[in-house]
């Protein structure tokens, strides 16, 4: 990680933005390692209130996919799209914008894009309790099929 910090710093970049909303200790983290290569870290939407931030993020026109979901919030998440569908049917206990790791996200659209990521959802699959789903350029089909063990361990 260092040496990838490093070339970003001796290309001009000094700062990084993440989009962390509670996490201390992944925070803490990001800080320490960003100062190691003498950069430093925005953090702009820290301590937003989530469901707020989920139902801002969709009327302002992103667009995302759910692309990896942990088991406990149930196989037929992944694959689908970041919605108010979907954050009506996440199971109790689940954070609507994923903070804890519940579930990833692709974001293909939104009001800083020039256009749309043209991207089509393929199968899914299951590795070490969490469901991936393939996500695809759209229009073409998947010349390989996606198999769980192609999948690194997150």
């Amino acid at each position: 990680m260092g040496a990838v910090l490093a070339g970003f710093r001796a290309q001009g970049v000094f700062t990084v933005g993440f989009g962390d909303l509670f996490l201390e200790d992944l925070r803490a983290w990001r800080e320490a390692n960003l100062a190691k290569a003498g950069m430093t870290g925005v953090f702009p939407i820290w301590k937003r209130e989530t469901q707020t931030l989920a139902r801002e993020a969709i009327a302002m026109g992103f667009r995302a996919i759910l692309s990896c979901v942990e088991g406990k919030v149930g196989p037929g998440f992944a694959g689908r799209p970041f919605d108010e569908h979907l954050l009506a049917d996440l199971p109790d206990g689940i954070d609507p914008c994923g903070e804890y790791g519940e579930f990833h996200t692709f974001v293909h659209d939104g009001p800083c894009f020039a256009r749309p990521v043209p991207v089509a959802v393929g199968e899914t699959v299951v590795r070490d309790g969490r469901y991936y789903a393939d996500l695809l350029p759209a229009g073409r089909p998947s010349a390989v099929p996606c198999l769980a063990g192609d999948i690194p361990p997150v």
